[in-house]
């Protein structure tokens, strides 16, 4: 075990083994101790740390004190060694068979959306949003956030009354209705998850927005429709690399010639594979794309970058104010899910927060359009004009822009 520590960069924790003897950084330096309950997990631990830490924290063999996401983030900088496992196995044994055909992305996205609606809504903001909110003061409640991100996002593809927008991976529908209510446009958007769907169906009735929104049951592959914006927000990191050049050309066909497109997507500083256990447990063939991967999305198609922002940081937030919520509600999600299944949501949310924290993963938009177009501003200007009160305004005004 020390010898494991030493080669993870001697990260400030301890680890307490079965009989109580402790090895690891010193107490007074030490963010937190990690307690492996039997003999059983000890071995587990040292012979492929990367996908057993998380499984015997969910099974409740491994117990960490402290800051959990401190901890974790303190890890995560380290240059780990990930066990002799990773010297010896070939990486596609490691890293499984990943597949994103129709079928197997539906299924992948309903293991992880169609948990339930109740589940999400217990830690989720009151929109249901689950992507990178948008911070633009600190003291930002995660509601103002997340209003703020879609404002953010509506801004930078300059969105005007009557315009059509298409997007991909709708999630329960909160943008579409926002763009819908406060932008004027039209949206068709496009889910594999039938209860996000029926969510999403059911918020835009309520706001009178039926006429002008379409929830479409269906993978990105089927978007047809022309429009002036093609909008994916937390959806590219599930499409899979070798399906970017599919979905450039799916934007390619829907796009018109002074269109605007943006994409939302957790992704890496360099080309890598997400976490063993979290592509196991969480998000079955997730895979976060660095720049040089997601340029398959544009380069092929004709289409330039107007416009990269790396959100990282708003990222490490919005993870903080969910996994608060979610340990304010642990009781409810234990019942509504069970112990072992809430424990692994719990380190999945607090692992995100420590990702983030320790730049392991970033979060990016990109703008884009096709190359010969002038269809934005030229400058950023119109993003950040009233940003601090102005979505707060809207949002109590009903206004639109």
């Amino acid at each position: 075990m020390e010898r494991l520590l030493a080669a993870m960069g001697d990260p400030a924790l301890r680890v307490r083994l079965p009989g109580g003897d402790e090895v690891g950084a010193a107490p007074e330096r030490a963010l937190g101790t990690v307690w492996l309950r039997d003999r059983g997990a000890v071995l587990r631990a040292l012979l492929d740390p990367e996908l057993q830490f998380g499984e015997l924290y969910t099974a409740g063999r491994l117990v960490v004190e402290g800051d959990l996401v401190s901890l974790l983030a303190s890890a995560l900088r380290s240059d780990a060694d990930q066990g002799w496992l990773r010297r010896i196995l070939p990486k596609r044994l490691l890293e499984g068979v990943s597949r994103h055909d129709r079928r197997a992305a539906t299924q992948n996205a309903r293991h992880h959306y169609d948990v339930s609606n109740e589940f999400y809504r217990l830690w989720l903001d009151e929109r249901m949003l689950y992507t990178c909110a948008y911070f633009p003061r600190p003291d930002a409640s995660l509601e103002e956030a997340q209003l703020a991100k879609m404002d953010h996002v509506c801004r930078k593809l300059a969105l005007r009354p009557g315009e059509r927008v298409v997007e991909a991976g709708s999630g329960w529908g909160s943008l579409a209705v926002h763009m819908a209510r406060y932008y004027g446009v039209r949206v068709r958007a496009y889910n594999v998850s039938a209860e996000q769907v029926a969510w999403s169906r059911e918020q835009a009735e309520k706001q009178g927005l039926a006429d002008r929104i379409e929830f479409v049951l269906d993978d990105y592959r089927a978007a047809r429709s022309p429009c002036d914006a093609f909008v994916s927000v937390g959806m590219l990191e599930h499409v899979g690399p070798q399906c970017y050049g599919e979905l450039g050309r799916v934007i390619d066909r829907c796009l018109t010639s002074e269109g605007r497109g943006l994409v939302h997507t957790i992704g890496r500083a360099r080309p890598q594979a997400l976490n063993r256990w979290m592509v196991k447990r969480i998000f079955p063939s997730a895979r976060p794309p660095s720049i040089s991967e997601m340029m398959a999305l544009f380069e092929p198609n004709g289409f330039a970058v107007l416009d990269l922002e790396n959100l990282r940081l708003h990222y490490e937030q919005t993870a903080l104010h969910w996994l608060r919520r979610f340990e304010g509600a642990w009781r409810e999600i234990e019942a509504l899910v069970g112990a072992e299944r809430a424990r692994a949501w719990h380190l999945y949310l607090a692992g995100t927060a420590a990702s983030f924290r320790a730049s392991t993963v970033q979060l990016y938009q990109v703008v884009f359009a096709r190359t010969a177009s002038a269809a934005l501003p030229w400058t950023r200007a119109h993003l950040y004009t009233g940003e601090a009160d102005g979505f707060v305004a809207r949002r109590e005004t009903g206004g639109a822009d």
